[in-house]
């Protein structure tokens, strides 16, 4: 169902919108032509002043604060409005805003970062939980600016990041405690590095950088990630066996499976 009302009559609320993820989408819909309200720390304005000023309100903060604002946020809205997220993770958010708020709800991961100039064939999932109001105008504003959308359930949404954004970091976590405790400085590295190695060390950078809460809740929250640490820790075990043997044949038998 489409919006029923002028898309351009109605302001936009961020939630976490003074920087990151969250000033990218404030910037984003006001390049649209919407009015956008932004909520921080120290400025901004106030969630109740927020809540009653914006149609939609979007929660982009950290994951480790999302669910407080969401119970904050959530009942100072009518059931017209949208409460929608940002974070990385979709089951326990999406929960949280159908439990805390009348609003209609929908779960959004953009799948890039405050870095990409703009949303041209960038990849968003969406998760609809309560109402039909707005879903198409969130499709509709995406796909206009070229974004490529994948509407599904929070828990599929949790079970392929799991494989997409967890598999990637357990690994760059591993090979970045592995490298620390080699006693090898990075200076050292540098002579011997191939491209691919360089790539690496550029995505352990990040992980390793300012914003460890983010690749912790990407680890330690996601329901999906147990199961696969023990789909990670037969196959380690399967492959050391077989380099401690020196076993050449079964690894190269391992490297040929699709």
């Amino acid at each position: 169902m489409e919006v029923n009302f002028p898309v351009k009559d109605f302001a936009i609320g961020i939630i976490g919108g003074t920087g990151g993820i969250g000033k990218w989408f404030a910037d984003f819909f006001a390049g649209q032509g919407h009015t956008v309200h932004v909520s921080g720390k120290s400025e901004g304005m106030s969630l109740p002043e927020l809540a009653a000023a914006c149609r939609i309100v979007v929660v982009a903060v950290p994951i480790a604060s999302t669910i407080d604002v969401i119970r904050k946020v959530g009942p100072l809205l009518p059931e017209e409005a949208l409460l929608m997220d940002l974070t990385s993770l979709k089951e326990k958010p999406v929960r949280e805003m159908l439990a805390a708020s009348r609003a209609e709800v929908i779960g959004c991961h953009p799948l890039f970062g405050p870095d990409v100039p703009s949303m041209t064939g960038q990849n968003i999932v969406l998760c609809p939980a309560r109402g039909g109001r707005w879903l198409g105008f969130l499709q509709g504003i995406f796909a206009k600016n070229g974004a490529r959308i994948t509407v599904t359930a929070p828990a599929e949404h949790d079970r392929m990041m799991a494989l997409i954004q967890g598999l990637t970091h357990l690994e760059t976590l591993l090979t970045g405690l592995t490298l620390k405790d080699s006693g090898v400085e990075s200076s050292e590295l540098e002579a011997f590095s191939t491209p691919v190695f360089r790539t690496k060390q550029a995505i352990a950078g990040k992980v390793f950088g300012p914003r460890p809460g983010l690749y912790a809740s990407l680890l330690a929250e996601n329901p999906n990630m147990p199961a696969l640490l023990d789909i990670f820790e037969r196959n380690f075990l399967i492959v050391k066996e077989m380099i401690l043997r020196g076993n050449t044949t079964g690894l190269e038998a391992l490297l040929k499976k699709p």
